[in-house]
């Protein structure tokens, strides 16, 4: 069996018809990309002043941190005196420990507070450290 027969029987018809749309929807899409290609090299000689590309600047961080209530500077003074007992530099979780088993009020946000403040420090290692300077500056 040869000829249009052989092509009839053997299902030919769908997949020639199958290929000539993908070799048409791959020329249409080629053809698309060339006529847009001088905007995409536009965006690209000029990507310095999009947004998107740019590089980000460091910003100082902004203290966001309200003054230090009577309450705050009382669980501070509790932190420290805390702090005194421990070895420099300390463990946060130690630290909590503590705070939990002296029955200081709210030793969680309290400690979160002294750190956003900096009154305790990390030293990048996984230990803390307690900054007498920030103390005395905001806790007195």
């Amino acid at each position: 069996m040869y000829g249009v027969e052989a092509i009839s029987i053997n299902n030919g018809w769908a997949i020639s018809v199958v290929g000539v749309s993908i070799v048409f929807t791959g020329l249409m899409l080629l053809s698309l990309s060339i006529s847009r290609l001088h905007k995409i090299l536009n965006i690209w000689d000029n990507r310095n002043d999009l947004k998107i590309f740019r590089k980000k600047t460091q910003e100082e961080p902004q203290n966001n941190l309200l003054p230090f209530t009577e309450k705050n500077k009382i669980s501070a003074y509790h932190f420290r005196l805390l702090i005194k007992t421990m070895d420099d530099p300390f463990s946060l979780q130690r630290l909590l420990y503590l705070a939990k088993i002296s029955g200081l009020d709210r030793p969680h946000s309290n400690l979160c507070r002294l750190i956003k403040a900096g009154i305790i420090k990390s030293d990048h290692k996984g230990k803390y450290f307690f900054n007498r300077e920030a103390f005395n500056k905001l806790a007195s």
